[in-house]
């Protein structure tokens, strides 16, 4: 007899804190080249098509290279699971004490980009929107 899957239980989503915001933007707003978009409907930035920074909930998450993950992991940061059981292998969620300090929040942004710059670029995919009709 095949076993029955179980559902797997969704995250909650919810808009993260004003302030968490505006230190991101104000963060990110410094970085030359980081293009701003939202992932999942929260605010992320990308170089090369490649994500290195996001809000998540009440989280700023950060790609990372092994070396520098383990230095934030040595500092506080946990790894990042959108999905319980399901944690993003590059992806580090920032500790509090970085997120409030904007020049070490700056130097980790940096740092993020610099690795995200080295991965292959990723092409843009086309809109999944329906064409726009025509007048006959």
């Amino acid at each position: 007899m095949a076993k029955k899957k179980t559902a797997r239980k969704m995250p909650t989503f919810h808009a993260p804190p004003a302030d968490l915001v505006t230190r991101f933007q104000n963060a990110t707003n410094k970085l030359k080249d980081a293009e701003h978009r939202k992932m999942f409907g929260f605010p992320a930035v990308f170089v090369h098509g490649n994500m290195f920074a996001s809000l998540f909930n009440d989280s700023l998450i950060l790609r990372l290279s092994p070396a520098e993950r383990e230095a934030l992991t040595a500092m506080g940061g946990c790894p990042f699971e959108p999905m319980p059981g399901r944690p993003m292998r590059e992806y580090l969620a920032v500790p509090d004490e970085i997120v409030m300090s904007p020049e070490e929040l700056n130097g980790w942004l940096t740092k993020a980009k610099a690795y995200a710059a080295t991965l292959p670029t990723k092409a843009k995919t086309p809109s999944k929107k329906a064409p726009a009709k025509r007048k006959s």
